[in-house]
């Protein structure tokens, strides 16, 4: 009755219904803020908004879709039988359910029916078709690409082995070209040179992108992609001097055949090279590419788009912890006046709005990464390859931030939600087990924030050359060439386009340049004191990793304080405002020993970022479920007990303890063969 009572009360939240649990009504009831309205900004207007919602129908209204018992209870061999059958039902439904020419339409229709924990389509859809796009010919693209959009094969992308992965110049798997035959000997010379890792090639995947390194004539010309078929496409066999096979459990993501391969001599054609870029003729002659990362192209877009993935995660982490934090009630704060919802303590917001806050963040640094990814890549294929250096640097700095913060930030969810959280009920292990694997794919994280500082490193000779920049650098990096006030303006109101704000960003600007020249300092001292440019770069790696992430800070306190130009609802952009205040903030807080070394901040203006953080959490307070609300994330999405729309928890726990396997018998079968005949015994042994 009081859940019908406040369903019935006017507010701006669009997601209250009867029968929800009254608490997170009231909540709802409470928005200062339109939710469309938010929702339409996240998702880049009403239309695709719209379009999102009736995916999500298209799936409620297929039964078939669905799992048959939750898939916690589900053995690995069970979880890749029900994702492969989903995966065809996805294909089979996605001309009706979305445009084929939307990705993101894609994306959403998939995640939708397979879930997080991987599917059979995952690296063909975003990592083979994009390297093939990226690094074939046109006379390749030709023989390869309508197949791989019509799925007549499943491809992968082979790069990591055994002994490397993100040291592509290291790697062991050789491609040597043969111009008597005009084939490529591909073969796995040692151990360590086993493929190992790429999702899908355990059992799924028939083609593959492999990376080896590339020998003509005699000479090594480093990692080269290539594209060859591994499997029979009738008997679905390993071909012949090839060996395949699925690596095993993994932390998370075990829907995933994430597998191995050895290479006994194997040959293919020439043409097997991709040749867009780099190419060998037929008598062995290397032309090499315009750009060396050119090739490296597939990683880049992948790297940019686990950005925007990590924002997924952490919204979801951050929805349910928020929204069972209304729901838990414990302890008093007053006393004598009754249990409070724990979101009303401090420090529960404390540790839930900042990952509120970088679920933003990350969502918009993500559209923005793969916005630049396709402009730039534009202009690579009109021969402009100015802009790429840049773009291989965000996409670096980027991905090693939002992942590695994305885990830590999980985890705070997690521990949000006390003792509940630890049940996979709670959704967020599962989030956590496939986020955190972010952290290592694609790219080490602190190997690329390493990749990012080589970037920094022709910055900073630039900067202290008194020549400028070689080439005009991107909005994001041009800072780096202009001088910084004397002092922090944290706490004095500053007339720019940011408002409040400039000065935080300005103080950040400041640090990644001062990081960046004193790290390139010490690294002329110790080349200057007749150490060597190698054990140089490794005995300031430290220095350089400091650097490399203050600039990645500028770059997400840049793009996130941009989400303000987008609001026009007044309401909107105060709830957007208050959430920038806490990011913004709450990164100086984050980052205070960095600011405070050289005297460009002081400790006051520490104190009052501290303050505006506190300030923040109190104003995001009342609006925090419809701020989670605006994620537009469907119970389906989250998969969460905990984290349900209605906040209808309690029940829901216990029948979903009541599914599992174990619950099916009152006697396990084999207790009296254990522990019975223990106690049993032991009953007969106290009696003597």
């Amino acid at each position: 009755m009081i859940s019908e009572v406040l369903a019935a009360m006017p507010s701006r939240n669009s997601h209250i219904r009867p029968n929800d649990n009254p608490d997170i009504t009231a909540e709802r009831v409470k928005a200062t803020f339109d939710t469309e309205a938010l929702s339409s900004i996240i998702y880049g207007g009403p239309e695709k908004l719209n379009r999102r919602r009736e995916i999500a129908k298209y799936v409620d209204d297929h039964p078939e879709m669905k799992d048959p018992y939750p898939t916690d209870f589900m053995t690995r061999e069970m979880k890749l039988e029900n994702v492969a059958r989903k995966a065809l039902l996805w294909m089979e439904h996605a001309e009706l359910a979305t445009d084929v020419g939307s990705q993101e339409e894609g994306f959403h229709f998939g995640s939708l029916i397979t879930g997080i924990d991987g599917h059979p389509l995952a690296i063909h859809l975003i990592m083979a078709i994009p390297a093939l796009l990226n690094n074939a010919d046109d006379e390749q693209l030709d023989e390869w690409l309508p197949k791989a959009i019509s799925r007549q094969f499943i491809a992968t992308y082979a790069q990591t082995e055994l002994g490397h992965g993100t040291n592509l110049s290291q790697l062991e798997t050789t491609a040597t070209y043969d111009p008597k035959t005009q084939e490529w000997v591909l073969n796995t010379p040692t151990i360590t040179a086993t493929k190992w890792w790429p999702g899908n090639l355990g059992k799924s995947s028939n083609y593959t992108v492999v990376m080896a390194q590339l020998i003509t004539n005699g000479k090594n010309y480093g990692a080269h992609p290539f594209f060859i078929q591994i499997r029979d496409e009738k008997s679905h066999r390993p071909l012949p001097g090839i060996t395949l096979g699925d690596i095993g459990p993994k932390f998370g993501m075990n829907a995933n055949d994430n597998g191995f391969m050895q290479f006994d001599h194997f040959r293919v054609k020439r043409r097997a090279m991709l040749m867009k870029n780099a190419k060998v003729l037929p008598d062995g002659t290397y032309v090499p590419p315009k750009h060396p990362k050119l090739g490296y192209s597939a990683m880049i877009f992948v790297r940019s788009a686990v950005v925007g993935l990590m924002s997924l995660h952490m919204a979801q982490a951050a929805t349910i912890g928020i929204r069972y934090s209304v729901v838990r009630r414990q302890g008093e704060i007053t006393p004598g006046a009754g249990e409070v919802k724990i979101l009303d303590y401090q420090t529960q917001q404390y540790r839930l709005f900042p990952q509120l806050a970088r679920a933003f963040a990350f969502r918009l640094a993500g559209v923005h990464a793969l916005t630049m990814y396709n402009t730039i890549m534009k202009q690579v294929n009109s021969g402009n390859t100015d802009a790429l250096a840049d773009l291989h640097a965000l996409a670096s700095g980027l991905k090693a931030v939002a992942t590695y913060q994305t885990a830590l930030g999980i985890e705070q969810c997690r521990f949000a939600c006390g003792g509940h959280g630890y049940s996979l009920a709670s959704g967020i292990p599962q989030i956590y087990t496939v986020a955190v694997g972010g952290c290592t794919y694609e790219g080490e994280n602190m190997v690329l924030l390493l990749q990012l500082a080589r970037y920094l490193r022709k910055r900073a000779a630039e900067m202290t050359s008194g020549k400028g920049p070689a080439e005009v650098p991107t909005p994001l990096a041009a800072y780096l060439f202009q001088s910084s006030p004397k002092h922090s303006s944290i706490g004095t109101p500053v007339y720019a386009p940011n408002g409040e704000f400039e000065g935080v960003l300005q103080t950040f600007e400041h640090v990644s340049r001062r990081l960046t020249l004193t790290a390139y300092a010490k690294l002329q001292k110790l080349e200057g004191s007749g150490i060597s440019t190698e054990i140089a770069l490794n005995q300031c790696a430290v220095e350089w990793r400091r650097a490399s992430h203050a600039f990645t800070r500028v770059a997400l306190a840049r793009i996130m304080s941009g989400i303000l130009e987008q609001a026009t609802d007044q309401g909107v952009r105060e709830v957007l405002e208050d959430i920038v205040r806490l990011y913004v903030y709450y990164e100086v807080g984050e980052a205070a020993a960095e600011l405070l070394e050289d005297g460009f901040v002081d400790a006051s203006q520490v104190e009052f970022a501290r303050q505006q953080v506190y300030d923040a959490l109190a104003k995001i307070r009342p609006n925090a479920v419809s701020l989670v609300d605006s994620f537009d994330l469907s119970d389906r999405e989250l998969n969460s007990v905990l984290g349900r729309r209605d906040g209808n928890v309690y029940e829901n726990l216990l029948k979903w303890a009541q599914a599992s396997p174990l619950n099916k018998d009152d006697v396990l079968p084999f207790h009296h063969r254990y522990l019975g005949k223990m106690m049993t015994d032991a009953k007969k042994a106290s009696k003597l």
